[in-house]
C-alpha cells in the first residue's frame, strides 16, 4: 500500500523517520540469556546441514557457555557428521518475549566464520511472511560485507535513494517475488561481517523499528563515532544522535505498520542451506558444502557466537 507520503517531494519521501527517546525493556547479559531466551530445535526452514541441538545438550556439549558477562553460541567442532544425520550440531535460540515498535541494540565480540557458515542475528514474527523478518547481521561463507534485509508479503518495496550509507541489492521485499530474497542493503564497511569483524574485536549493531520505518545502525569495536548509548548501555538510548544508519527501510511503498507484527528475536547459526550452499563455491570454499562440513569438524573452531549483549528499548 503506497502511504500518503508519495504525495510529498522526493526528498520528503526517502528522509527517515524522526527518532525518539526510548527506555530499557529487557536486558541480556551472560546468564540472562538461558532464561531469557528459549533453545530451538525443529528441522531448519533453510535446509541447512545443522542439528539444532536443545539446552541441556548445548550446555553439556559447552556448545552454549554463559559467564556473568558473555554468552557464547557454538558449533561441534571436534565430530564428523554421519551423512544420514540432519547435520552439525549447533544452536539456535530466541527470545522468550516479543517486540512491536522498540530499539534493539546487539553487542558482539566475534561472529561465526568459515567455510559453509550462515549465522544471523535477527527478528521475526510467528505468522511468516506475513508479520514480516529483519535481518540485522546476516551472511554466508565469510563473504563481506554485512547484509540487512526485510522479508515480507506482497506489496512490500522500497524507493531509491533512501538516506543510508548502504548500497540497495533489491528494493522488492515481497518473498513471493524475489525467492524469498527479500530487500537487502549491504554495508560498505568490510569489517561489518566475517573475518574482518572479528580482527576487529567485534562491534555493534542496533535495529529501530517505528510504524513509518525501520533503521539498522553498524559500528565497528573502536570506531570513535560509537554513540556513548550504544557502547555502554544504560536506562535510555537517543536514535536522534545516532547519525545516518547502514539500512533505512521508509513506508513510502510498503506500510511498515501492516506488515510487521510483533517480533522475536533470533541468533542461529546454520550451514550450507539455501543460501550458503548456493554461495559456497562463491566464497571460495573446496569441494561441495555438505561434504565440507560433515567431514572437517576442525574448520569449525572458529564458528561461534561472543556475545557481550542484547539490550531491548521501548
Amino acid at each position: 500500500m503506497r502511504s500518503t507520503a508519495a504525495l510529498f517531494a522526493v526528498s520528503a519521501l526517502v528522509s527517515s523517520a524522526m527518532g525518539a527517546t526510548y527506555n530499557v525493556k529487557d536486558k541480556f547479559v551472560g546468564q540472562s540469556f538461558l532464561s531469557g531466551f528459549s533453545h530451538q530445535t525443529f528441522d531448519d526452514p533453510t535446509h541447512g546441514r545443522v542439528n539444532y541441538v536443545d539446552q541441556q545438550t548445548a550446555l553439556a556439549q559447552n556448545l552454549t557457555v554463559a559467564t556473568d558477562n558473555t554468552l557464547i553460541l557454538r558449533a561441534d567442532s571436534f565430530n564428523k557428521v554421519d551423512p544420514s544425520s540432519r547435520g552439525r550440531n549447533s544452536v539456535r535460540i530466541q527470545s522468550n518475549n516479543k517486540y512491536g515498535t522498540h530499539v534493539s541494540v546487539y553487542d558482539m565480540r566475534h561472529m561465526p566464520q568459515g567455510c559453509g557458515t550462515w549465522p544471523a542475528a535477527w527478528e521475526v514474527g510467528d505468522d511468516w511472511p506475513n508479520q514480516g523478518e529483519v535481518d540485522i547481521l546476516e551472511g554466508t561463507n565469510d563473504i563481506e560485507p554485512n547484509q540487512a534485509t526485510l522479508h515480507t508479503s506482497a506489496n512490500c518495496a522500497q524507493p531509491a535513494g533512501r538516506a543510508m550509507t548502504g548500497n540497495s541489492v533489491q528494493d522488492n521485499c515481497d518473498v513471493a517475488q524475489t525467492g524469498n530474497a527479500g530487500c537487502g542493503v549491504q554495508a560498505t564497511a568490510p569489517n561489518s561481517y566475517g573475518k574482518s569483524f572479528n580482527g576487529a574485536g567485534g562491534g555493534f549493531y542496533a535495529m529501530e523499528r517505528t510504524t513509518s520505518s525501520i533503521k539498522v545502525w553498524f559500528w565497528s569495536r573502536n570506531d570513535p563515532t560509537v554513540p556513548a548509548d550504544v557502547k555502554t548501555a544504560g536506562a535510555t538510548v537517543n536514535t536522534d544522535a545516532w547519525g545516518t544508519p547502514t539500512a533505512l527501510f521508509v513506508n513510502d511503498q510498503c506500510d511498515i505498520n501492516a506488515h510487521f507484527g510483533e517480533h522475536n528475536i533470533v541468533i542461529n547459526l546454520t550451514f550450507c542451506g539455501d543460501w550458503a550452499g548456493a554461495s559456497f563455491n562463491a566464497g571460495g570454499c573446496p569441494g561441495t558444502c555438505n561434504d565440507f562440513v560433515n567431514n572437517n569438524p576442525a574448520a569449525f573452531a572458529d564458528a561461534f557466537w561472543d556475545i557481550a549483549g542484547i539490550h531491548v528499548y521501548e
